[in-house]
């Protein structure tokens, strides 16, 4: 994304939400696209209609000419359009997995030709393979559309369920996950909590494949909201602020890993379920599967990776001078992870498991603040740098016309 001022955000961001404002769908809004005339000339180079296709996918291990010897070429010819694609296709980035289509002479029914293979990269990406007479290759990018649009849903069953039932795509999920990852639970989500969004995402042939840019999006619980504002300050820093400019990026995640359920909270006072015995559980427990991957919950050093008596599996990360982590009962630990090893925020660390004395598959999580064990669902995650004071009167007004818009929308 290009980097821009202060005043040229304001102006793409204003552009932007005039662009929305065409719109008038409660739930979710699409800008009304033109009618464009077709091309007479067809987007790959020939006319699809006038021969037979196959498609298939390309073969574990299987190479450019192994491919093309498949569909019908000679070896010769395969190798000489090898040479063909020079600098327009990397023979060497063939993907296995990825589909082709194949088009044959439709002249005689016992001898087919192949005629051309249209390799697809991704949905937008393809590249054609000319395979008869004055062999050729070419890239081909298919048109995409941008288009503007607002999500409004609130949960009901799921996150994923109520998103969609509201017409929006579930791969907002991902975005919006990663948005609020310091501030919002989304495996404690409850009934009521309410989104809305608006965002740019690209389709391809009448279908979504990406979503694009949140430009702002609001969460609600219990009638309080939580706004996350797209600003960027040009810094290669945070992107998503709230309205009185403070950092969304927290120092630490909401939770280690993508967990089944909490199996055992924090307390002074736990019966231990293998002993039996009254004693602290300064810890919160997560059940998973084995083997599910277990993230630091932010920037640290690893301080220890061993064996750690009834913990099993440990690792413990400190932070800074103030917040300590461990992670126990790991099944195993991830590759390099050792002691004085730097990790990032989102680094996984290990994999759940049952090592130790345990009765089932999960982490035992544990924070310590000062040297004092904190109960690791009340911990306040200090934020990050705030945005720079010069450019808060462009986050407010920026702030004031997204919600305007999301306020006239969700009427």
């Amino acid at each position: 994304m290009r980097k821009l001022e202060p005043i040229a955000a304001i102006v793409l961001i204003a552009f932007s939400i005039a662009v929305l404002s065409t719109s008038s769908c409660h739930r979710r809004t699409s800008c009304p696209v033109e009618t464009v005339q077709k091309d007479t000339v067809p987007i790959l180079g020939f006319f699809e209609d006038s021969l037979d296709m196959i498609t298939g996918e390309v073969r574990s291990g299987e190479t450019f000419t192994d491919l093309m010897t498949r569909l019908g070429m000679s070896s010769q010819d395969a190798w000489m359009l090898a040479q063909k694609c020079d600098t327009v296709f990397d023979v060497r980035k063939l993907r296995a997995g990825n589909p082709f289509s194949a088009y044959y002479d439709a002249d005689t029914v016992s001898v087919r030709h192949l005629e051309y293979v249209v390799y697809k990269a991704d949905r937008v990406h393809l590249t054609v393979f000319h395979c008869a007479d004055s062999l050729a290759v070419w890239n081909v990018v298919k048109p995409v559309e941008t288009r503007q649009q607002y999500a409004d849903f609130t949960i009901n069953t799921s996150l994923w369920n109520d998103m969609t039932a509201a017409g929006a795509s579930p791969l907002l999920i991902s975005s919006l996950s990663e948005i609020y990852a310091w501030t919002v639970d989304f495996f404690g989500l409850q009934k009521g909590d309410r989104f809305r969004i608006l965002y740019s995402d690209s389709w391809c042939d009448g279908e979504l494949f990406s979503v694009d840019t949140i430009y702002y999006a609001v969460y609600t619980r219990e009638g309080h909201d939580q706004p996350a504002i797209m600003y960027d300050q040009g810094d290669g820093g945070n992107l998503y602020w709230n309205e009185k400019g403070e950092s969304l990026r927290k120092a630490f995640l909401k939770a280690p890993l993508k967990f089944t359920r909490i199996s055992s909270t924090f307390s002074y006072h736990r019966h231990h379920p293998i002993t039996g015995q009254v004693r602290a559980h300064t810890a919160v427990d997560y059940a998973a599967p084995t083997g599910t991957p277990v993230m630091s919950i932010g920037d640290g050093t690893v301080i220890s990776a061993g064996w750690g008596g009834g913990g099993g599996n440990t690792v413990k990360i400190r932070h800074n001078s103030v917040y300590t982590t461990a992670y126990l009962h790991l099944s195993r630990y991830a590759k390099g992870i050792k002691a004085g090893t730097r990790v990032k925020q989102g680094d996984v660390i290990g994999y759940v498991g049952s090592t130790g004395m345990a009765t089932g598959p999960h982490l035992d999580f544990r924070v310590w603040k000062n040297g004092t064990p904190v109960d690791p669902l009340k911990l306040e995650s200090p934020n990050e740098d705030p945005i720079r004071e010069e450019n808060l009167p462009a986050l407010d007004s920026v702030y004031r016309l997204y919600k305007a818009r999301v306020d006239s929308l969700s009427r």
